[in-house]
């Protein structure tokens, strides 16, 4: 359970140093503008997300089993803290992620960890494909530029709210998003290692609806100005009965926090041929959330697409993940003002872009292929995500996928079976 920091200063370096510095930068740069964009998403503060990247990104890099990984807020805990703070207001919020991480602290001391390795993969894929809708339709309104207050949680009032406020389409708004979509995917193409591609997307298009006369709106405009320092750490109050209400969201959002950090680190191992630690991660992951609980944060975990910029940055070691986390804090000291700059429907299309990628359309063709009782278990999953709710559709999935699991493992015991002679 030895974190990797301590192993691979063993052998460092004043060149690692470097590269580990840039890539720390570099990731930064891209960590921004998506923590940003998924705290509001969330319906939490845009300096919330950045308080979760600086404390959650620090953690993670310095207790965690991988070399490389990053660690902050995520698309995929969009869905489930939209709902907990809708329910339970934000202290409701910050209890779950706190009552989270315990839950992950005692997962990787008693290696139940491992078992979150057994959830079949189409309850996985079912799910991300779930939460990638949820996501690209709730930023509609704001890529869009509609006027639609109050817009429902549920998936199929939200569609009718946002289809009875399309009168109301700013024209300004879409070009801003469209033009942020452009930026986006034209600089990956042609710059697809050295730029931070998002950041650079996000400020070019918010400098566009900088224009007068646009009524394009803004982080400032809409949350007023971010705080130019941590907050002290603390907890709201607690009670049993909190504790009881909130028990179910802490265990989904510890169950999504074990698994995407996981996931991104065999990743990662692929990437630089390197092998994590899965107890060391699991147990970091607890930490990271109670910390970033205790600082009024959103929900941690090791973020896929970040450590995958971290490595394509010549990150090889966590320092690389601490400089990420300490350049983020140096820009809440330095520079939060701009933050409140950056236009809203430019924040809407970098999320919308996140949930493409998340859906990975390259795999589509695959699930297509797969079999009947996969198909049927991506389906369910992915339906009762969008439908229902994420609790009852990882329940179901993986009820669903044990039982079929069993079906087979059955079958297979009934043509292996012979009659005995006598």
């Amino acid at each position: 359970m030895t974190p990797k920091i301590v192993t691979t200063l063993k052998s460092y370096s004043w060149p690692q140093f470097h590269a580990d510095l840039f890539a720390g930068i570099t990731v930064a740069l891209v960590a921004i503008p998506l923590s940003l964009a998924i705290a509001i998403a969330s319906g939490a503060s845009p300096a919330q997300g950045l308080i979760t990247a600086v404390v959650g990104g620090f953690v993670v890099s310095a207790l965690g089993g991988s070399r490389v990984q990053i660690g902050g807020p995520t698309g995929a805990f969009i869905v489930v803290v939209y709902d907990v703070i809708a329910t339970h207001g934000y202290d409701g919020l910050v209890l779950a992620t706190f009552m989270a991480g315990l839950i992950l602290l005692v997962a990787g001391y008693l290696r139940i960890g491992n078992l979150i390795a057994h959830v079949p993969e189409p309850v996985i894929n079912g799910f991300t494909l779930g939460i990638a809708i949820i996501i690209a339709t709730s930023q509609l309104k704001d890529f869009l530029g509609l006027t639609a207050p109050g817009l429902p949680a549920d998936f199929i009032d939200k569609i009718a709210v946002l289809w009875a406020a399309r009168s109301t389409l700013n024209p300004w708004a879409l070009g801003i998003g469209l033009a942020t979509v452009g930026f986006i995917v034209g600089l990956r193409r042609l710059l697809p290692r050295r730029w931070p591609s998002l950041i650079v997307a996000v400020a070019a298009a918010s400098a566009l609806a900088a224009l007068p006369g646009l009524g394009v709106d803004t982080i400032g405009a809409r949350f007023g100005a971010l705080p130019s320092s941590l907050p002290m750490p603390h907890l709201p109050a607690i009670s049993i009965e909190q504790i009881r209400t909130l028990l179910p969201s802490a265990f989904v959002i510890a169950f999504l926090a074990g698994i995407e950090s996981l996931l991104s680190a065999v990743v990662a191992d692929r990437m630089i041929g390197g092998r994590h630690r899965p107890r060391a991660e699991v147990v970091a992951q607890g930490a990271a959330n109670l910390s970033s609980a205790l600082f009024g944060g959103l929900p941690v975990t090791g973020a896929i697409a970040r450590t995958a910029t971290n490595i394509r940055s010549g990150g090889r070691t966590p320092v690389a993940g601490i400089v990420h986390a300490l350049s983020i804090l140096l820009v809440l000291l330095v520079a939060a003002p701009l933050a409140g700059l950056l236009a809203m429907p430019a924040m809407a299309a970098l999320l919308i872009v996140t949930a493409w990628n998340m859906s990975e359309p390259d795999k589509w063709r695959g699930y297509m292929r797969a079999s009947g009782a996969d198909r049927l278990l991506l389906a369910v999953t992915l339906l009762l995500t969008v439908l229902v709710d994420l609790t009852v559709a990882i329940g179901v999935g993986v009820a669903l996928g044990l039982a079929l699991r069993l079906r087979d493992r059955a079958a297979r015991a009934a043509d292996d079976w012979t009659p005995r002679d006598h």
